[in-house]
């Protein structure tokens, strides 16, 4: 068997994979599918081990999906002396641009504009502002050439004013001095954890979605499993919640690990972490809206603020402040929009307004609280715990190292089932990386043979590397399935029914807000796609009209919440909004201390 057909989270693999956790005992079980999460399963099930994933909603549901699309060094740690951080995060870096997963990151330039002075007499502080951060571009550099796995990106270089505004036209020519030149990587985020995901379950991992760890199982003071809803399951049904028997349990559950210190709570234990939740809102413009051929990093008095070119679009973000709301749907307020604007509008010639944005995310980045006020100073470090016996916890982060959190975590697992091999993944591409250079080259042989143009064989091998052939062999089945989506047309129908068929969708928002990015890449939000998304994913799992009726008709409360949301004037008042539409997999959203926690117990056995 195929590594992509062995990886398929197919309907048939779902209903399998069930079966095998409430009858087969695991010697790792996960709980939560965001990156961390999938990249320990990957972890464990490639040094041999038995390992089980289960996520409460879809893959990349959270934070991993919500994120800036970059896989970076944070050129801002440097300032802060952490070289640590950005030794390891430029090497994961260069292993996935290079190694592990060419086909879904790959270089993007940034400006790094130089503040314009006053005249002859702020000439000695332009001078000190370009050697300030051209030593740290170049120090960058220097990281990336000595720890960086094989580079995959190129050198920064030094731009005067004039240099600066011919690639970046729409910057103010009074704002800016000159600039800095540099790169880092991009990535799809959703469409990596998938990746992920499917490549763990190509090695024998048990994957499903939509199952949520309701409790902890233990015997004594030691826990041997977890108590599992699934929550497709029939109303009523008494196959619905089960246990699921391991000798290990990893919980990778980001902003809600605090959710595990309460269950660690009520046995007398705490796990001594502390995880906060800084919530990143970014904006959607197109790419008519700003004339540059690089991203731009800004300072700001808060943080950093990216412009980041995303095919026909630019991405703005991002906010870095407090959330102590609803975390299953993080909110994005008016006051958080205005930020973003004006902001960004410090250095535009054409300022950008409201009426310019397509769309809006927000996601919480988890940090391990400290005792800094402000989140933006909350260290992005990990750390492992294992609060009890049988139950490691791992927290904190960011995306790019999370192969690194993954490994950590897995060490700690191996060593306590008694050895094992080491951790493999740095030499482990991920589906579709394998000979994806080659294919990539031969892209026109490979669209004449299959009778589509070359532009949709090189959309599809920037999403799906090599297992494009599996794409290809749907539409050479059903060449309807060439077509473009309806209100998307840079997506193919194909696209919506492979998402079902084999990367896990269940629901019409997993495909319109993951698998492909719809919900934030058109004006329309994903209403003008989703009748024919819904039909596309109904023939593949056997929806009828009415199922297909409810799953428009919660999509379109979902966009109606969220855009009602942006228009509130602070947190409180854009969660309000945003929980107006209930969770289609149709459990109560975690609001951190409702009636919902109170089912989460740990039960002796």
């Amino acid at each position: 068997m195929s590594r992509s057909v062995a990886g398929q989270l197919s309907p048939v693999r779902r209903a399998s994979d069930l079966r095998r956790l409430r009858a087969e005992r695991f010697d790792v079980l996960v709980i939560g599918g965001g990156v961390t999460g999938a990249g320990a399963a990957l972890d464990a099930a490639s040094r041999g081990l038995k390992v089980a994933l289960v996520e409460a909603r879809d893959l990349a549901a959270g934070t991993s999906s919500r994120s800036s699309k970059l896989i970076h060094g944070g050129l801002r740690y440097l300032e802060q002396l952490e070289f640590h951080l950005v030794h390891e995060a430029l090497t994961e870096r260069g292993l996935l641009a290079t190694r592990l997963a060419p086909h879904l990151v790959r270089p993007v330039p940034f400006l790094v504009p130089l503040p314009a002075g006053r005249g002859i007499r702020d000439l000695p502080a332009r001078i000190f502002r370009r050697s300030y951060y051209g030593a740290g571009v170049a120090t960058y550099d220097a990281f990336a050439g000595l720890f960086g796995g094989g580079r995959g990106m190129p050198l920064h270089r030094h731009l005067t004013r004039e240099g600066a505004r011919r690639i970046f036209p729409s910057l103010r020519a009074d704002a800016v001095a000159g600039a800095i030149r540099y790169y880092d990587g991009q990535v799809d985020d959703a469409r990596l954890v998938v990746t992920l995901a499917r490549t763990a379950a190509s090695l024998g991992a048990t994957v499903v979605s939509s199952a949520r760890a309701v409790g902890l199982i233990r015997q004594a003071r030691e826990v041997t499993g977890v108590r599992v809803r699934d929550l497709e399951a029939p109303a009523g049904s008494p196959d619905a919640e089960f246990e699921v028997q391991a000798r290990t349990v990893i919980a990778a559950t980001g902003v809600w690990s605090d959710d595990m210190s309460r269950m660690l709570n009520d046995v007398g234990l705490r796990p001594g972490v502390r995880v906060r939740a800084s919530k990143g809102v970014h904006l959607v413009v197109p790419r008519s809206a700003i004339t540059g051929e690089t991203g731009l990093i800004l300072r700001t008095a808060k943080s950093v603020l990216f412009v980041i070119p995303w095919g026909g679009h630019w991405i703005i973000g991002t906010t870095d402040t407090d959330w102590r709301l609803d975390r299953s749907h993080p909110a994005a307020s008016a006051s958080d929009i205005d930020y973003l604007l004006r902001e960004v509008n410090t250095v535009l010639d054409r300022p950008l307004t409201t009426a310019d944005i397509e769309g809006v995310y927000a996601g919480l980045r988890p940090l391990l609280a400290g005792e800094a006020d402000s989140t933006s100073k909350l260290s992005r470090e990990h750390a492992v715990f294992e609060p009890m016996l049988g139950l490691l916890l791992v927290a904190g982060g960011k995306y790019t190292t999370y192969r690194v959190m993954a490994s950590d975590v897995v060490d700690r697992a191996v060593r306590r089932l008694g050895g094992g091999r080491s951790s493999r993944t740095a030499d482990l591409p991920l589906l579709g990386a394998d000979g994806y250079p080659a294919m990539w080259r031969d892209r026109a042989d490979l669209a004449r043979r299959h009778g589509v143009p070359v532009g949709v064989v090189e959309h599809l091998l920037e999403r799906y590397g090599t297992l494009t052939l599996d794409l290809l062999a749907l539409i050479d089945a059903d060449p309807l399935l060439a077509s473009p989506l309806a209100g998307a047309p840079e997506y193919l129908a194909a696209e919506v029914a492979y998402a079902a068929r084999a990367e896990g969708a269940l629901h019409l928002e997993d495909v319109l807000t993951r698998r492909t990015r719809i919900s934030f890449e058109t004006s329309h939000r994903g209403l003008e796609s989703a009748e024919h998304t819904a039909e596309l994913m109904g023939a593949v799992l056997g929806w009828d009209a009415a199922t297909r009726a409810r799953e428009v008709e919660h999509y379109r409360a979902r966009v109606e919440a969220e855009r009602q949301s942006q228009l509130m004037p602070d947190d409180a008042a854009a969660d309000a909004a945003r929980l107006g539409a209930p969770d289609v997999r149709g459990y109560a959203a975690d609001r951190g201390g409702d009636d919902d926690q109170a089912k989460l117990r740990p039960s002796a056995r």
